[in-house]
């Protein structure tokens, strides 16, 4: 019996005041500034304080300081950067894995055995699956014939993935039972010593980089759901307990609050912190717009070490080529951005793309992992495809494990399988293979671990001078927003009635591109799904039953005894599958049959509405196109 879960419902678009800002958003006050030559603290904290400013942290051996001053005191910030012994100075810029105006979800509590294995795969990847069910997404990425193939459970290969997120609830079943989290065996535990000279006390699991902590719990979720998507490509975390032990290490590092907000400092501390520790591969579900050298030099950093980065693409729908999303963005070779496609191998409606910077896609729609509190959730964003990347690449390397983080990213892209619906929207035009992927690293496993020099293009620094307030961002890479759920009176902070106006005027503008984005290709742009399902239509007073035929996230087609004329507005209550749910709809007829079948297409649909409808789909076989 599986234990009761949570299931996490979220709209496919992500509407809130920072989609619609200019300016990135900053800590206020705070910066970050490296020095020409001072190298100590105790030069910087000298520095600093003569220019009236306070020291708060620093980049240990980078020369980089983390600084605050009075946001009022804009003199004593220019008088610093004007300094011949400082190189640059940035402000310390926001960072998210969701907008901070909806931390509260709607939950929809459901028991494991109603959440149905995802129908996407093909009844071919069906019958190979012999290592057990991979049941989190349903696009066939033959996952578990990569764990039929993987190398067995070895304590000496066992690469460590660092998930820098909102944290990780690692007293989960999955992650206690599969031996799952790192243990930090150069320090003893809760001694209050630093025993292994790293610069933290009793980091034996992780770090919690917002309070300096060894408490890395996820008071948000994301973290956790990410860390679930890394382990389980690489092993069955939802079979029947004991689970095997994981072939893996999750290293949780916690930069991002219950809010699923961060500083870009934390980040980079954190990111440091990962490479010196021992992690091959980093993963970063978050995101904003703002371009910053320090997390620049960072990356940098792991790419000199042999680190893979994954970087999760966006959810604006939007070209990364020409509107950069960081860390997504930066031009390290070890990085990899991650677009998010559906169980169908089509880019995700919300998802970022591009030719030039995103050169893959992963599966990221409706994407059942761990949650906090020993629950489950579906959720939906590049935050979900980034990690699915990151686990199995992780899976992959235990084959060669002296491969470079550079090599192991060529290594995913020339395995990805090919789609015509993904050319034009990320480089390879292709989505992530995990069996394809472990075969191409298992021919490398005599290989020399190499990668090309790099010498990072820095871009100019913006004016410090120049920051937004604390409500203004184009940030956010992680889950698709709710807003649709939260109801009246969700979200925080001041926002103009022109704002509120543009809003209101561009949604069902949104909605259209957004539920149309799926295949543009094609005229057709949403998959059909044969159904068997009874359907009410109230043409004015009167009430018709029928039979549903197909159906699909723009309409439907069923079978009825009456007449029906072309252009007529219906409304529609449609059973569900099995019989135990109902929608009502509205739609128009938009062709007829033989007076019999007949084609609805709906109107403007709520986007609960739509969510219920996919997860229909999910259970449903396509039909023909």
């Amino acid at each position: 019996m599986r234990t009761s879960t949570k299931l996490i419902l979220l709209s496919s678009l992500f509407f809130s005041s920072s989609a619609f800002a200019v300016e990135p958003e900053v800590v206020p006050g705070e910066y970050i500034v490296k020095f020409k030559n001072l190298t100590s603290s105790s030069q910087a904290h000298k520095k600093i304080v003569s220019k009236g400013g306070q020291l708060k942290g620093a980049f240990s051996g980078r020369k980089s300081f983390h600084l605050k001053f009075d946001p009022k005191d804009k003199a004593s910030v220019e008088a610093l950067k004007n300094d011949p012994e400082v190189e640059y100075i940035e402000p310390n810029y926001v960072l998210r894995s969701t907008n901070e105006d909806q931390p509260g979800v709607m939950f929809q509590s459901v028991s494991r055995e109603e959440i149905q294995r995802p129908s996407g795969m093909t009844d071919q990847a069906v019958t190979a699956q012999t290592a057990g069910v991979y049941d989190q997404s349903g696009a066939n990425t033959h996952t578990t014939e990569a764990w039929a193939v993987s190398q067995p459970y070895d304590v000496n290969k066992r690469p460590i993935v660092a998930v820098i997120d909102t944290g990780l609830d690692s007293s989960h079943t999955v992650f206690t039972q599969s031996l799952a989290v790192w243990n930090n065996l150069g320090e003893i535990p809760s001694n209050g010593v630093d025993d292994d000279f790293n610069g933290y006390i009793d980091d034996i699991k992780g770090w919690n980089f917002i309070n300096g902590t060894a408490n890395f719990y996820d008071d948000q979720g994301h973290g956790t759901h990410v860390s679930g998507i890394v382990l389980g490509a690489t092993m069955d975390i939802l079979k029947a307990p004991p689970l095997d032990k994981a072939k893996i290490q999750i290293m949780p590092l916690k930069f991002l609050d219950a809010n699923g907000s961060g500083s870009t400092s934390n980040a980079i501390s954190a990111m440091y912190y990962a490479v010196n520790n021992g992690a091959k591969i980093i993963n970063c579900s978050w995101g904003g717009s703002a371009y910053s050298r320090a997390l620049h030099e960072a990356m940098t950093y792991a790419y000199s070490h042999g680190v893979l980065v994954v970087s999760a693409a966006g959810n604006y729908a939007k070209n990364n080529d020409s509107n950069g999303m960081y860390p997504a963005n930066y031009d390290v070779p070890s990085n990899l951005s991650v677009a998010a496609s559906n169980d169908y191998d089509y880019l995700a409606s919300f998802s970022n793309f591009g030719v030039a910077s995103v050169p893959v896609s992963a599966p990221g729609v409706l994407i059942y992992s761990t949650a906090p509190g020993g629950t489950y959730a579906l959720m939906s964003g590049t935050s979900m495809a980034a990690p699915f990347v990151a686990g199995a690449a992780a899976l992959s390397l235990r084959e060669a494990m002296q491969l470079s983080g550079y090599q192991l990213k060529g290594m995913v892209l020339s395995s990805a399988t090919r789609y015509s619906q993904l050319n034009g929207k990320v480089g390879t035009g292709a989505r992530i293979d995990s069996l394809y992927l472990i075969n191409s690293v298992m021919g490398q496993s005599l290989a020399a671990a190499s990668q090309p020099n790099y010498e990072p293009a820095f871009k100019a620094e913006r004016s410090v001078a120049s920051e937004s307030s604390s409500s203004n961002s184009v940030a956010g890479c992680g889950l698709i927003a709710a807003t649709e759920l939260l109801g009246p009176g969700a979200g925080g902070g001041s926002f103009s009635n022109m704002s509120w106006l543009a809003i209101f005027l561009l949604i069902p503008v949104l909605l259209w591109f957004s539920l149309r984005q799926k295949s543009p290709q094609s005229r057709r742009k949403f998959d059909r799904f044969r159904m068997n399902s009874s359907i009410k239509v109230m043409l004015g007073e009167r009430e018709l039953t029928g039979q549903i035929q197909t159906i699909s996230l723009g309409g439907l087609s069923f079978n009825a005894d009456e007449a029906l004329q072309k252009g007529h507005t219906v409304t529609m209550k449609i059973a569900s599958p099995d019989g135990k749910d109902t929608i009502e709809v509205e739609g128009s007829i938009v062709w007829s049959e033989d007076s019999k079948n007949y084609g609805v297409q709906f109107a403007e649909t709520k986007l609960n509405i739509l969510d219920k409808i996919n997860m229909w789909t999910r259970q449903l076989s396509r039909a023909a196109q």
